[in-house]
């Protein structure tokens, strides 16, 4: 368990580090380290993700970097994408979920190694269409639900170049609209697990989240003495061993 705590505290500096990534750490530590079942792990990473993501909204907002009606325009529809994806959980197997995931890390150490241009000057200011962007927090949000990851990593890109919106203000956004979704996620979820006879820690999410919190404190404070260039593109170096180790559990499974 020392390992798992580690893991936690991992994935908070992460979080305060780089903004994003952190929470796509979640499910594998809680899969491999805690030795959770698939489901229950993504169950658990919904509602911690979510917590984290409050805690770390809260600044934020208070310095009026949210914006609540791109909240309400692509966190509704992300909500009830979540709720999809987790009842669509019913029926697709736990190898089937973890190789998704898999995909994902990948794509986020794309991201991360690669990264989209998001400088506000080359950014056009002019929103997208409102059903748009609706349909792009459906999809997220379905993301989010199927295999508990908060999706900070698309949703950023998203609300920049698509909402018009200026990084910083698409930072806390997006951290109010993760929390959300995933609590909405993480509810519907509750009902696969109650069908499959099985439930959530409430002890390791109460650690997690608390040690996610002061690791993303941590994270934060230490941020600027560090390169984020370097960190980055070590980050994504370790998504692609952690993907390609997470496909190598599972793809035999799905055969």
């Amino acid at each position: 368990m020392i390992l798992a705590w580690i893991g936690a505290l991992f994935i908070g500096l992460t979080l305060g580090l780089l903004g994003s990534g952190g929470s796509i750490l979640t499910v594998p530590v809680l899969t491999y380290l805690v030795g959770q079942e698939t489901k229950v792990a993504i169950a658990s990473s919904l509602i911690i993700v979510g917590i984290i993501s409050i805690f770390s909204a809260i600044p934020y907002a208070r310095q009026q970097l949210v914006k609540w009606r791109t909240v309400f325009i692509f966190g509704v529809p992300g909500m009830a994408g979540a709720v999809f994806g987790a009842w669509l959980a019913h029926y697709v197997s736990d190898a089937l979920q973890m190789l998704i995931f898999a995909g994902l890390m990948i794509v986020a150490s794309y991201l991360m190694f690669k990264p989209v241009k998001l400088n506000e000057a080359e950014v056009e200011q002019e929103e997208r269409a409102i059903y748009k962007i609706a349909l792009d927090g459906f999809i997220v949000g379905g993301i989010t639900g199927l295999v508990g990851v908060g999706g900070g990593f698309l949703i950023i890109p998203a609300l920049v170049l698509l909402g018009g919106l200026s990084m910083r203000l698409a930072v806390g956004t997006s951290l109010v609209i993760i929390a959300f979704k995933s609590f909405a996620g993480f509810l519907e979820y509750l009902h696969v697990l109650q069908e499959m006879q099985l439930s959530v820690d409430w002890h390791v999410i109460g650690l997690f989240s608390i040690i996610g919190i002061v690791g993303g404190w941590l994270g934060h404070k230490i941020s600027s003495k560090i390169n984020q260039h370097q960190l980055k593109r070590g980050f994504a170096v370790f998504l692609v061993l952690m993907g390609a180790f997470i496909l190598y559990k599972n793809l035999p499974n799905l055969f």
